[in-house]
């Protein structure tokens, strides 16, 4: 049953500018923020300007890679850095924050720019109600949306009676470093909003997703007496077939929450190269992918059940020279809001209270940031804008009507979980 909107949040979700927020969303986007690059750092200073304009105490730090890269549980990492900064906003008063909302700034590289309608995949672009470009919903409109809500705070003169956090992270497409080094500064809070695209659905739980490589061995020889050597690139099929079948097992009777998703914990191999020349028998392939973790699966478990399906295939070759596994890159585990907490109910009573529909609770096939919050104690889940199927791809885009709402869903559970002085 809908709660009545009192007159203190009705002031504050008055306060929220729509145009404001679109013009905000169409800059951010601007930013060529691909992870890793100087752009990310530059966004990250953008979001430490306007937390900073909205009254919110600032803590902006450069990231000490090489000690996070030390520490136990480092998430890994998959795109050349040499930098990154972490930006907090906190609002003034006693106690750990009541409630963090939280967003990452990085984007995934645009591939073929002529994909894109417009060929620039960072000019943001506006059809009736929808916002084309990389990042609009992976996961820019999340991060613009926490930063509107401090902003109507600020603009309705509602002071929260405990403190209100805003987390902007970078490096989450590869791993969660910045949502990683934000925790060991020391940030916490009570729960966390992860705004990351649910397409009006509250997410409690996710996957993992583990970074893997094969290295499969051939034996070279010209390619017109082929039969002398062995090609990396043939005995790799029956490796890609154990990796099918092994997909399979792992996705049979996957659990209710991922609301009938057939393949909630997918394998895929995303690049192979073999070869070093046209006229030869190729003695090497590298194959790169992930490995999708089951909830409440241990990373290590997985991991050791992978290796075991393409170390252990009867073929003749491979007994011989078993393919060598290895585990670079972002290591996601899965991650899920703890059974019954009162977060979830909450944020449903703010979704239907300033939307007039009660979302579907569900899981994500994907890592993200939620699993580092829960490991370290704050109960999360995602709730934002953007449908997660136009994200990483050309067609990336949402919509704004999605922007509008979850806003001022968002900015309806601050005002409730916080309080008013």
């Amino acid at each position: 049953m809908a709660r009545p909107i009192s007159a203190v949040e009705a002031r504050v979700l008055d306060a929220i500018d729509d145009a404001v927020t679109v013009s905000l969303l169409a800059e951010a986007v601007r930013v060529p923020s691909v992870t890793g690059t100087d752009a990310e750092s530059e966004l990250q200073h953008w979001c430490a300007r306007l937390l900073t304009e909205a009254d919110l105490d600032v803590d902006v730090w450069k990231l000490d890679l090489g000690t996070l890269k030390e520490m136990a549980g480092f998430p890994g990492t998959e795109a050349p850095r040499v930098e990154g900064y972490g930006v907090v906003g906190v609002t003034e008063g006693e106690g750990e924050p009541a409630l963090i909302l939280q967003g990452h700034v990085d984007v995934v590289p645009t591939g073929d720019p002529a994909k894109w309608q417009g060929n620039d995949p960072f000019t943001p672009r506006i059809t009736g109600d929808v916002l084309h470009g990389r990042g609009a919903c992976d996961m820019k409109a999340g991060l613009i949306a926490n930063l509107v809500v401090v902003q109507a705070l600020k603009r309705a003169s509602v002071r929260p009676a405990r403190p209100l956090a805003v987390h902007c992270v970078v490096s989450e497409e590869d791993g969660g470093l910045g949502a990683f080094g934000t925790l060991a500064r020391g940030h916490t809070g009570e729960v966390a909003i992860i705004t990351e695209p649910t397409g009006g659905r509250v997410i409690t739980a996710n996957a993992g997703a583990l970074t893997f490589r094969i290295e499969v061995a051939g034996r070279a020889a010209h390619g017109a007496t082929r039969y002398e050597g062995v090609s990396a690139v043939e005995v790799f099929l029956p490796i890609f077939e154990a990796i099918r079948k092994l997909e399979a097992a792992r996705n049979t009777r996957p659990p209710a929450v991922f609301d009938g998703n057939p393949m909630p914990y997918p394998i895929e191999i995303g690049t192979v190269r073999a070869g070093d020349w046209s006229s030869s028998v190729p003695d090497l392939l590298v194959a790169e992918g992930r490995l999708g973790v089951r909830l409440g699966e241990d990373p290590a478990d997985a991991r050791s059940a992978f290796e075991e399906a393409v170390q252990t295939i009867n073929h003749p070759w491979l007994r011989e020279n078993p393919p060598l596994v290895s585990w670079p890159g972002g290591q996601f585990a899965s991650g899920r809001l703890p059974a019954g907490h009162p977060l979830l109910d909450e944020m449903t009573r703010a979704v239907a209270d300033t939307t007039g529909g009660t979302p579907v609770e569900a899981a994500a096939p994907y890592g993200s940031d939620l699993r580092l919050y829960t490991a370290g104690g704050i109960p999360s889940l995602h709730y934002g804008p953007g449908d997660v199927r136009y994200a990483h791809a050309p067609r990336e885009q949402v919509e704004l009507r999605e922007l509008r709402e979850a806003t001022r869903a968002l900015a309806l559970l601050a005002v409730r979980r916080c309080g008013v002085r």
